[in-house]
């Protein structure tokens, strides 16, 4: 049973990383490689779901590397496999050949393997690991087209938000050690003693909340949006996002066990929820308005992890990740044609390309939360989890579930408008519709899309009664709390009200955008995240950047100063000793040298080579001798 589990997991990598190692090499052969592996990972993942492998080998001294699909896991490892193999299908085409086909497939593998690992793991220190990758390889897809700065930069923006909040799992995993979890099962973290336990769990919570891109994080996802649209639909739905949701979900009894980490997660998803679905409806870049989403709909999967519906949050999870990927897919495909993210330029996409426009309605529907579609049924019984935690959640969270509306309702209004010279076109159109364009999207884009779509529509099954008490078993959650009608009716009516007044409303704003083009502060405030992106650089670039300045300064002036001047003493110390050396030392020797050299000259003159002269020397030598003798007697 463990070898279905690694191979599950060393398909993609070993794949993904010959993909990356080859290169341009690989440019002809990826486009069919990527796609049959994920294919192969997805039957896999299928097999794993069912039969449930476990795995395990020694990594640290007292650690092992554990992995186990059980029933969340089961859940997600077909989520994952199944959205990754729709996006490699759709991006057969995505790359041209003049690109490197090869690390673009070999990425998205890695990414998608990292994500695998990170959903069956079972200690926190082989997920931290795959985390880890995980959030490299995203920051390389994300920057795929590094040659353009902007998109440099925002990969650079991506990675060093959420790498930030990832050192919270390096401070779980010490705390969670410090605290007697030597271990670091997960399922062993909620029992860390005494204050180890809110460390751990502070760790845990910062990490998710800044990958999923919730508050305050959540500027990052929109930096994000420069990476192509199959990089969105794969990160930003089912996997890269989704796995701070999928952490929270995961060690939802550890937010349960600190009695803080809990209201605070649901608090922080709700207030996302509403604030982001705010910045959605702001938004007239459609990547931009796709993303604030994402950030709006991980909300309410954070806000089930909070109120302790791990079901609910795992049917939105799963529900959101085929709607969220299908409609980044079909807005590529209108982005690559039209050369335009502006939704006013999109206007009569959906006419233009009806099977594309088909499969965007079916899930801009299911995302506004319109009955009888899977996100009307996810959400509720997120709101139900809420209403039974606090009924101040449970209102916040109504109140998001119709921006969601009408965010939803706000792109496929723009889409679905009458083209410019059509009876009631109207006459603010601001893009017409470029020769060469009309040609019918590619059999390998149209499959995975409407793939997605029909998956977002129907898997609202997962709520109903026997469904649902199936996957509250596999999840091991236990009952599940009572869903009273009144409440899918008062969501649905929500949704309903809120769709249908954004679509009286939008045609009024479009002509006011026309006639008075500046829109308000708070709508720009909204339109430009929050604020967020600024607010970071205010309160942490450029302190952090002045810092780093002053210590450079210092270490220049001060540090460096310190050792120059240390260095200057130096060499005028040795000067002095070179001078002292030269007229004193050297001086001495060359002076010893010369009274030697005179006391030889000195004795060398006696040296006659006369025997006579050598008697004489003897007798005086003799006579001073005689009367030195006498003199001291």
């Amino acid at each position: 049973m463990s070898a279905l589990l690694w191979a599950l997991l060393a398909l993609p990598l070993g794949a993904g990383t010959a993909l990356c190692l080859g290169g341009r090499r690989w440019n002809t052969r990826a486009p069919v490689a990527a796609p049959a592996a994920g294919a192969a990972t997805l039957a896999l993942a299928v097999a794993a779901a069912v039969t449930r492998p476990q795995a395990s080998a020694p990594l640290f001294a007292g650690i092992r590397a554990g992995l186990r699909v059980d029933g969340l896991s089961a859940v997600m490892v077909v989520t994952v496999a199944a959205v990754t193999t729709a996006v490699l299908v759709f991006s057969v085409r995505e790359a041209g050949p003049d690109e490197n086909r090869g690390r673009y497939f070999g990425l998205l593998l890695l990414f998608a393997a990292a994500m695998l690992v990170t959903v069956t793991a079972t200690t926190l220190a082989l997920l931290l690991m795959a985390w880890e990758v995980m959030g490299a390889a995203s920051w390389a897809l994300i920057g795929y087209r590094w040659r353009q700065p902007g998109r440099a930069r925002a990969a650079d923006t991506a990675f060093l938000t959420t790498r930030a909040a990832d050192l919270g799992l390096y401070l779980a995993a010490g705390a969670a050690l410090a605290g007697g979890v030597g271990s670091l099962r997960l399922a062993a973290l909620p029992q860390a003693d005494g204050v180890w336990l809110h460390v751990t769990g502070a760790g845990v919570v910062l990490a998710a909340l800044g990958k999923s891109a919730q508050l305050p994080f959540s500027f990052w996802l929109s930096r994000a949006m420069e990476g192509p649209s199959p990089v969105s639909a794969l990160l930003h739905s089912a996997t890269m996002v989704a796995a701070g949701a999928y952490l929270l979900l995961r060690l939802s009894p550890l937010l349960t066990a600190t009695h803080w980490a809990g209201p605070l997660t649901a608090w922080t998803g709700a207030l996302t929820a509403l604030l982001l679905g705010a910045v959605a409806v702001a938004q007239r870049d459609v990547k931009q308005l796709l993303a604030a989403s994402t950030s709006a709909q991980v909300g309410f999967m954070v806000l089930a992890a909070g109120s302790g519906g791990v079901a609910a949050g795992t049917v939105q999870l799963v529900a959101h990740a085929a709607v969220k990927s299908g409609l980044f897919l079909a807005a590529g495909i209108w982005l690559t044609a039209l050369g335009t993210r502006q939704l006013p330029a999109l206007r009569g996409a959906a006419r233009r390309w009806p099977s594309v426009g088909a499969a965007f309605a079916a899930g801009a529907l299911a995302l506004a939360g319109l009955p009888p579609l899977s996100l009307w049924a996810a959400k509720d019984q997120v709101l139900g989890a809420a209403r039974a935690d606090d009924p101040a959640l449970y209102t916040i969270a109504l109140a998001a579930n119709a921006l969601a509306a009408v965010y939803s309702v706000k792109a496929l209004w723009y889409v679905t408008r009458p083209l410019p010279g059509e009876p009631n076109a109207g006459g603010h159109g601001d893009a017409v519709e470029r020769p060469g364009h009309r040609q019918r999207p590619a059999l390998s884009a149209l499959l995975p899309l409407w793939a997605l779509a029909c998956a977002g529509a129907v898997l609202g099954v997962l709520v109903l009664p026997g469904p649902a008490d199936w996957l509250s078993a596999l999840l091991g959650t236990g009952d599940r709390p009572p869903l009273h009608p009144w409440e899918a009716v008062v969501s649905a009516a929500v949704a309903l009200g809120a769709a249908g007044a954004a679509w009286t409303w939008l045609p009024r704003v479009a002509r006011s955008r026309g006639a008075a083009p500046r829109p308000r502060p708070t709508v720009r405030w909204a339109e430009r995240w929050l604020g967020l992106d600024r607010a970071a650089h205010l309160l942490l670039v450029r302190p952090v950047m002045a810092l780093a300045r002053a210590l450079a300064a210092f270490d220049d002036r001060v540090v460096d100063g310190a050792v120059r001047q240390l260095g200057r003493g130096g060499l005028a110390l040795a000067r002095l000793a070179r001078r002292a050396d030269d007229r004193g030392l050297d001086a001495a020797v060359d002076a010893v040298a010369a009274g030697a050299c005179r006391l030889g000259s000195w004795a060398r003159r006696p040296q006659t080579g006369l025997l006579h002269q050598y008697y004489a020397q003897a007798v005086v030598g003799f006579a001073a001798l005689t009367l030195l003798v006498l003199l001291v007697r």
